[in-house]
């Protein structure tokens, strides 16, 4: 069966405090939930902001260097994600339609090779 992420994306300056209240906690819970029952879900979780990210790069002689921040320099990263098990990507759409409207945010749907 084929597998899919789906990625919530958030602003960097995304605060969770200010974002977040009782009730998205409680239609992402209920998501969840949802996911489970459905036997498609393989793995969820939440991302600390992309400022606090390490990128590594490796050079032609396979040094390794780390900086600090994202690798990435855009306004908006994937702040969680869900692994889900679909048997198509018009299950795993619909799946991310529900994250959307639950985590209030833009929502990206990828198949996995």
């Amino acid at each position: 069966m084929p597998r899919y992420l789906v990625a919530i994306h958030h602003l960097d300056d995304y605060d969770p405090a200010i974002s977040e209240d009782a009730a998205m906690h409680r239609a992402i819970d209920a998501l969840n939930d949802e996911m489970i029952a459905a036997g498609i879900r393989l793995f969820v979780g939440g991302l600390h902001p992309a400022r606090s990210a390490r990128s590594l790069r490796a050079d032609a002689d396979g040094n390794v260097s780390v900086s600090d921040g994202p690798y990435l320099k855009t306004s908006e990263h994937v702040g969680g994600f869900w692994v889900l098990e679909a048997d198509g990507i018009d299950e795993a759409l619909e799946w991310g339609r529900k994250a959307a409207i639950a985590c209030r945010a833009p929502v990206e749907v990828r198949a996995f090779h």
